[in-house]
């Protein structure tokens, strides 16, 4: 039977990602897994992986890389138990020569022995601080997947891998704004402080009613649109890169961790805590 958001809410990343493997819920993960880390995803040959990984590297703040599987492997144990890559999360794209050609809720039909995947920080992370500090979050209130954009500014190309830096915006009480960015300072493995704040069209979005992915969200009364670096980034660098099979999650559908959600190192965090 199916699960509901809201039914999710508080349970336990094993739970989350059981809902996810079952075909239960394929929605949103936004407000789920607190205190835990959230990770974007991307799945490609290991022909390309090099390229792809410093490609994250040169690009650290919508790139902040968590993880990385052994090729051919798809459970990613330092970031969980338990984790199939392939299952375990709500909703995969997936992209052919650079077009995205489907959606799906498991991938294990398409799995190979080459596929590298690569699990990149993710801003839901920081945003269970943010409500602790009882400011609150349009989108998630609304259960409502937040809204993305194209930005005009570009990320560092690594071979075939470049293009235009993903935003998420949400909207931020002014008063509120310095507070908001120093809580999301203190995540820099969930891309960290906002890049931008204010006018959108200052970063090419002439539009905030429209974005590219996920759901438009007001800007209120006394409220500021605020951007943060997203991890959708990647998938308009596959996009460029046009490969024959790339397989992204699903923009607002994340990997759910059992790293904390203050971990410096996923690696050190997740180990730590076996022994």
């Amino acid at each position: 039977m199916p699960v509901t958001y809201q039914t999710l809410k508080h349970s336990d990343p094993q739970a989350l990602r059981a809902a996810f493997r079952s075909g239960r819920y394929h929605s949103h993960t936004a407000g789920l897994g607190q205190g835990l880390l959230q990770a974007n995803l991307a799945i490609l040959p290991e022909a390309h992986a090099l390229d792809f990984m410093r490609f994250c590297h040169r690009n650290p703040k919508p790139c902040p890389l968590t993880a990385v599987s052994d090729t051919g492997n798809p459970r990613m144990f330092t970031l969980g138990r338990d984790i199939d890559i392939r299952t375990d999360v709500p909703a995969y794209n997936i992209y052919r020569n650079g077009q995205l050609d489907a959606t799906a809720g498991d991938i294990s039909d398409l799995w190979r022995d080459d596929l590298v995947a690569f699990a990149l920080g993710c801003s839901f992370t920081f945003e269970h601080a943010i409500q602790r500090a009882g400011i609150p979050l349009w989108h998630i209130d609304k259960n409502q997947t937040v809204p993305m954009f194209r930005s005009s500014i570009e990320t560092v190309p690594a071979g075939p891998f470049g293009g235009a830096m993903v935003v998420s915006m949400r909207s931020i009480p002014k008063d509120r704004l310095e507070e908001v960015t120093e809580i999301s300072r203190r995540f820099p493995l969930a891309h960290g402080a906002p890049i931008h704040c204010g006018d959108p069209a200052e970063i090419g979005i002439m539009d905030i009613a429209q974005p590219d992915w996920g759901d438009p969200a007001p800007v209120g009364p006394g409220e500021v649109p605020v951007f943060w670096a997203c991890g959708v980034t990647p998938q308009v660098a596959i996009e460029a890169a046009r490969l024959p099979l790339c397989i992204t999650h699903k923009p607002g559908h994340m990997l759910i961790t059992d790293v904390p959600e203050n971990a410096e190192s996923p690696i050190l965090s997740f180990n730590n805590e076996k022994r």
